[in-house]
């Protein structure tokens, strides 16, 4: 079976077989979190990174009043936040409204491949500043895009992502999101995504139905939604790996 994790850090560095083998041993035991679960949650002490193998997970804050505000996506090969074991407490929660298969990898394990594994640490640092340009992109979405264009945005980017590790076949991926989440993610009224989803469809955009998506024309979703992946980083830097060679 494809380990999600190896595929994705497979981008961010040239790995050696004695890596994958690091990588594939770290993913060996992994635990079901039901749906509606919180992964971690706000104002708690992280001992554990988790690691997100199947499934979505997703980064949320919630205000006084109860409503909620979902920041980022987590699919299969993300971390829950790479560097939350160094934290005091947790300041917003990581939970699964969908379900998900997770590892939790203790701190010392990440202590370990950072210390002995330069390749390893090297896709480390691209999947830290990979999240930070998502950010980034998130923000200026919600700043400045209209709703049709932050949701056709955000499903090119899940496209993209999911497709690094495999789970897109012929533009169709799983979508377990429901709408109610996606007005949490985009700052909108549940009947505003209802709006914006069917005004999509009938521009042939995209067709979203039994927790499935299907992009009929990639091209033509990414321009629309003024898509952009390099934020994503896919294009690995050859030119400082020369450092690595002869290391594992």
């Amino acid at each position: 079976m494809s380990n999600p994790l190896i595929m994705k850090l497979e981008y961010g560095a040239r790995l050696t077989d004695n890596d994958r083998a690091v990588l594939q041993d770290l993913t060996r035991k992994t635990r079901r979190v039901p749906r509606r679960s919180d992964i971690s949650t706000e104002g708690e002490r992280p001992e554990n990174v988790h690691l997100v193998m199947e499934g979505f997970a997703c980064r949320y804050k919630t205000l006084a009043d109860g409503r909620r505000q979902i920041m980022a996506f987590l699919v299969p090969g993300d971390f829950c936040d790479l560097h939350v074991a160094i934290l005091g407490e947790m300041d917003h929660s990581i939970g699964t409204g969908w379900g998900c298969t997770i590892v939790d990898i203790p701190r010392s394990a990440i202590e370990d491949l950072t210390a002995h594994h330069p390749r390893i640490t090297r896709a480390l640092w691209w999947a830290t500043l990979v999240d930070e340009g998502t950010l980034r992109a998130w923000l200026v979405n919600m700043g400045q895009r209209d709703a049709d264009r932050q949701m056709a945005h955000l499903v090119c980017e899940l496209l993209v992502r999911l497709r690094m590790v495999g789970l897109v076949s012929n533009g169709r991926f799983v979508f377990p999101i429901t709408q109610d989440d996606l007005a949490d993610t985009l700052g909108i009224s549940g009947v505003h995504v209802n709006r914006v989803l069917q005004d999509l469809r009938s521009q042939g955009l995209m067709e979203w139905k039994s927790r499935r998506l299907y992009i009929p024309n990639v091209e033509r979703l990414m321009a629309f939604a003024e898509f952009n992946p390099k934020y994503l980083h896919l294009k690995r830097r050859k030119t400082d790996e020369h450092s690595l060679s002869g290391t594992s």
